[in-house]
């Protein structure tokens, strides 16, 4: 047998053992054999309760106002005119309202924060302020911390798209007052008070100002 004859059986041998391995690996198709399954894709992420959607459930509501109360409702129409509104967001504002807001009131000069007052809560503290000036009292006061902060009630009023949110507040501050000579006549630079007090904030939902008015006070 001459050499290119044993060459080719040598192929032929090779060829074939290929062939019954690559049919063991990859496997045959034989008749009528169902088309290959497409890859389907990956589920969604299940929606999480806590998402807001229309018409569902808001977490941001839910967590500072009870499901079906009135101060639910009345947050939901304020966020229906302005999506931007987050009750957690809105609460971070008027804590650090509080704070100004207060300290302005006890050091007697409240001229910084008149944009954020209503003209008759302006009014109150300004009279209360010339009342001690005019006694010659002075306050030195400094803000300590704030212990709680609740959202209290929430209206509105469709007719006028005003909104108010009320909040409840303890505040703990040092305060003492002194007369023209220099006598404390109440508190004490070393002694932290608490104070509560509930404020109801407003705007006109859609308007040009973006602050939110201190409308009314109460302890």
């Amino acid at each position: 047998m001459g050499n290119s004859m044993l060459q080719i059986i040598v192929l032929a041998a090779v060829a074939v053992f290929l062939i019954i391995k690559l049919r063991s690996v990859l496997g045959t198709r034989e008749g009528f054999e169902k088309p290959p399954v497409p890859m389907q894709p990956a589920p969604a992420a299940r929606q999480s309760k806590f998402e807001v959607i229309e018409g569902g459930v808001d977490q941001d509501i839910l967590d500072h106002a009870p499901e079906g109360s009135a101060s639910a409702r009345a947050l939901s129409q304020i966020k229906s005119q302005e999506r931007d509104f987050t009750v957690s967001e809105f609460l971070r504002g008027a804590r650090g309202a509080y704070e100004m807001i207060l300290m302005a009131y006890e050091r007697g000069d409240i001229s910084g924060v008149r944009a954020f007052l209503s003209d008759e809560v302006a009014d109150s503290f300004q009279g209360a302020i010339d009342q001690r000036t005019s006694q010659g009292l002075v306050t030195k006061a400094e803000f300590v911390g704030l212990r709680e902060i609740v959202l209290h009630d929430a209206e509105y009023d469709a007719a006028t798209k005003t909104a108010e949110v009320t909040v409840r507040f303890m505040g703990e501050l040092t305060a003492v007052t002194k007369d023209a000579s220099g006598a404390v006549i109440s508190g004490s630079p070393d002694e932290v008070k608490r104070q509560r007090d509930v404020w109801s904030f407003a705007r006109v939902l859609g308007s040009n100002d973006p602050n939110w008015q201190l409308v009314a006070t109460s302890d």
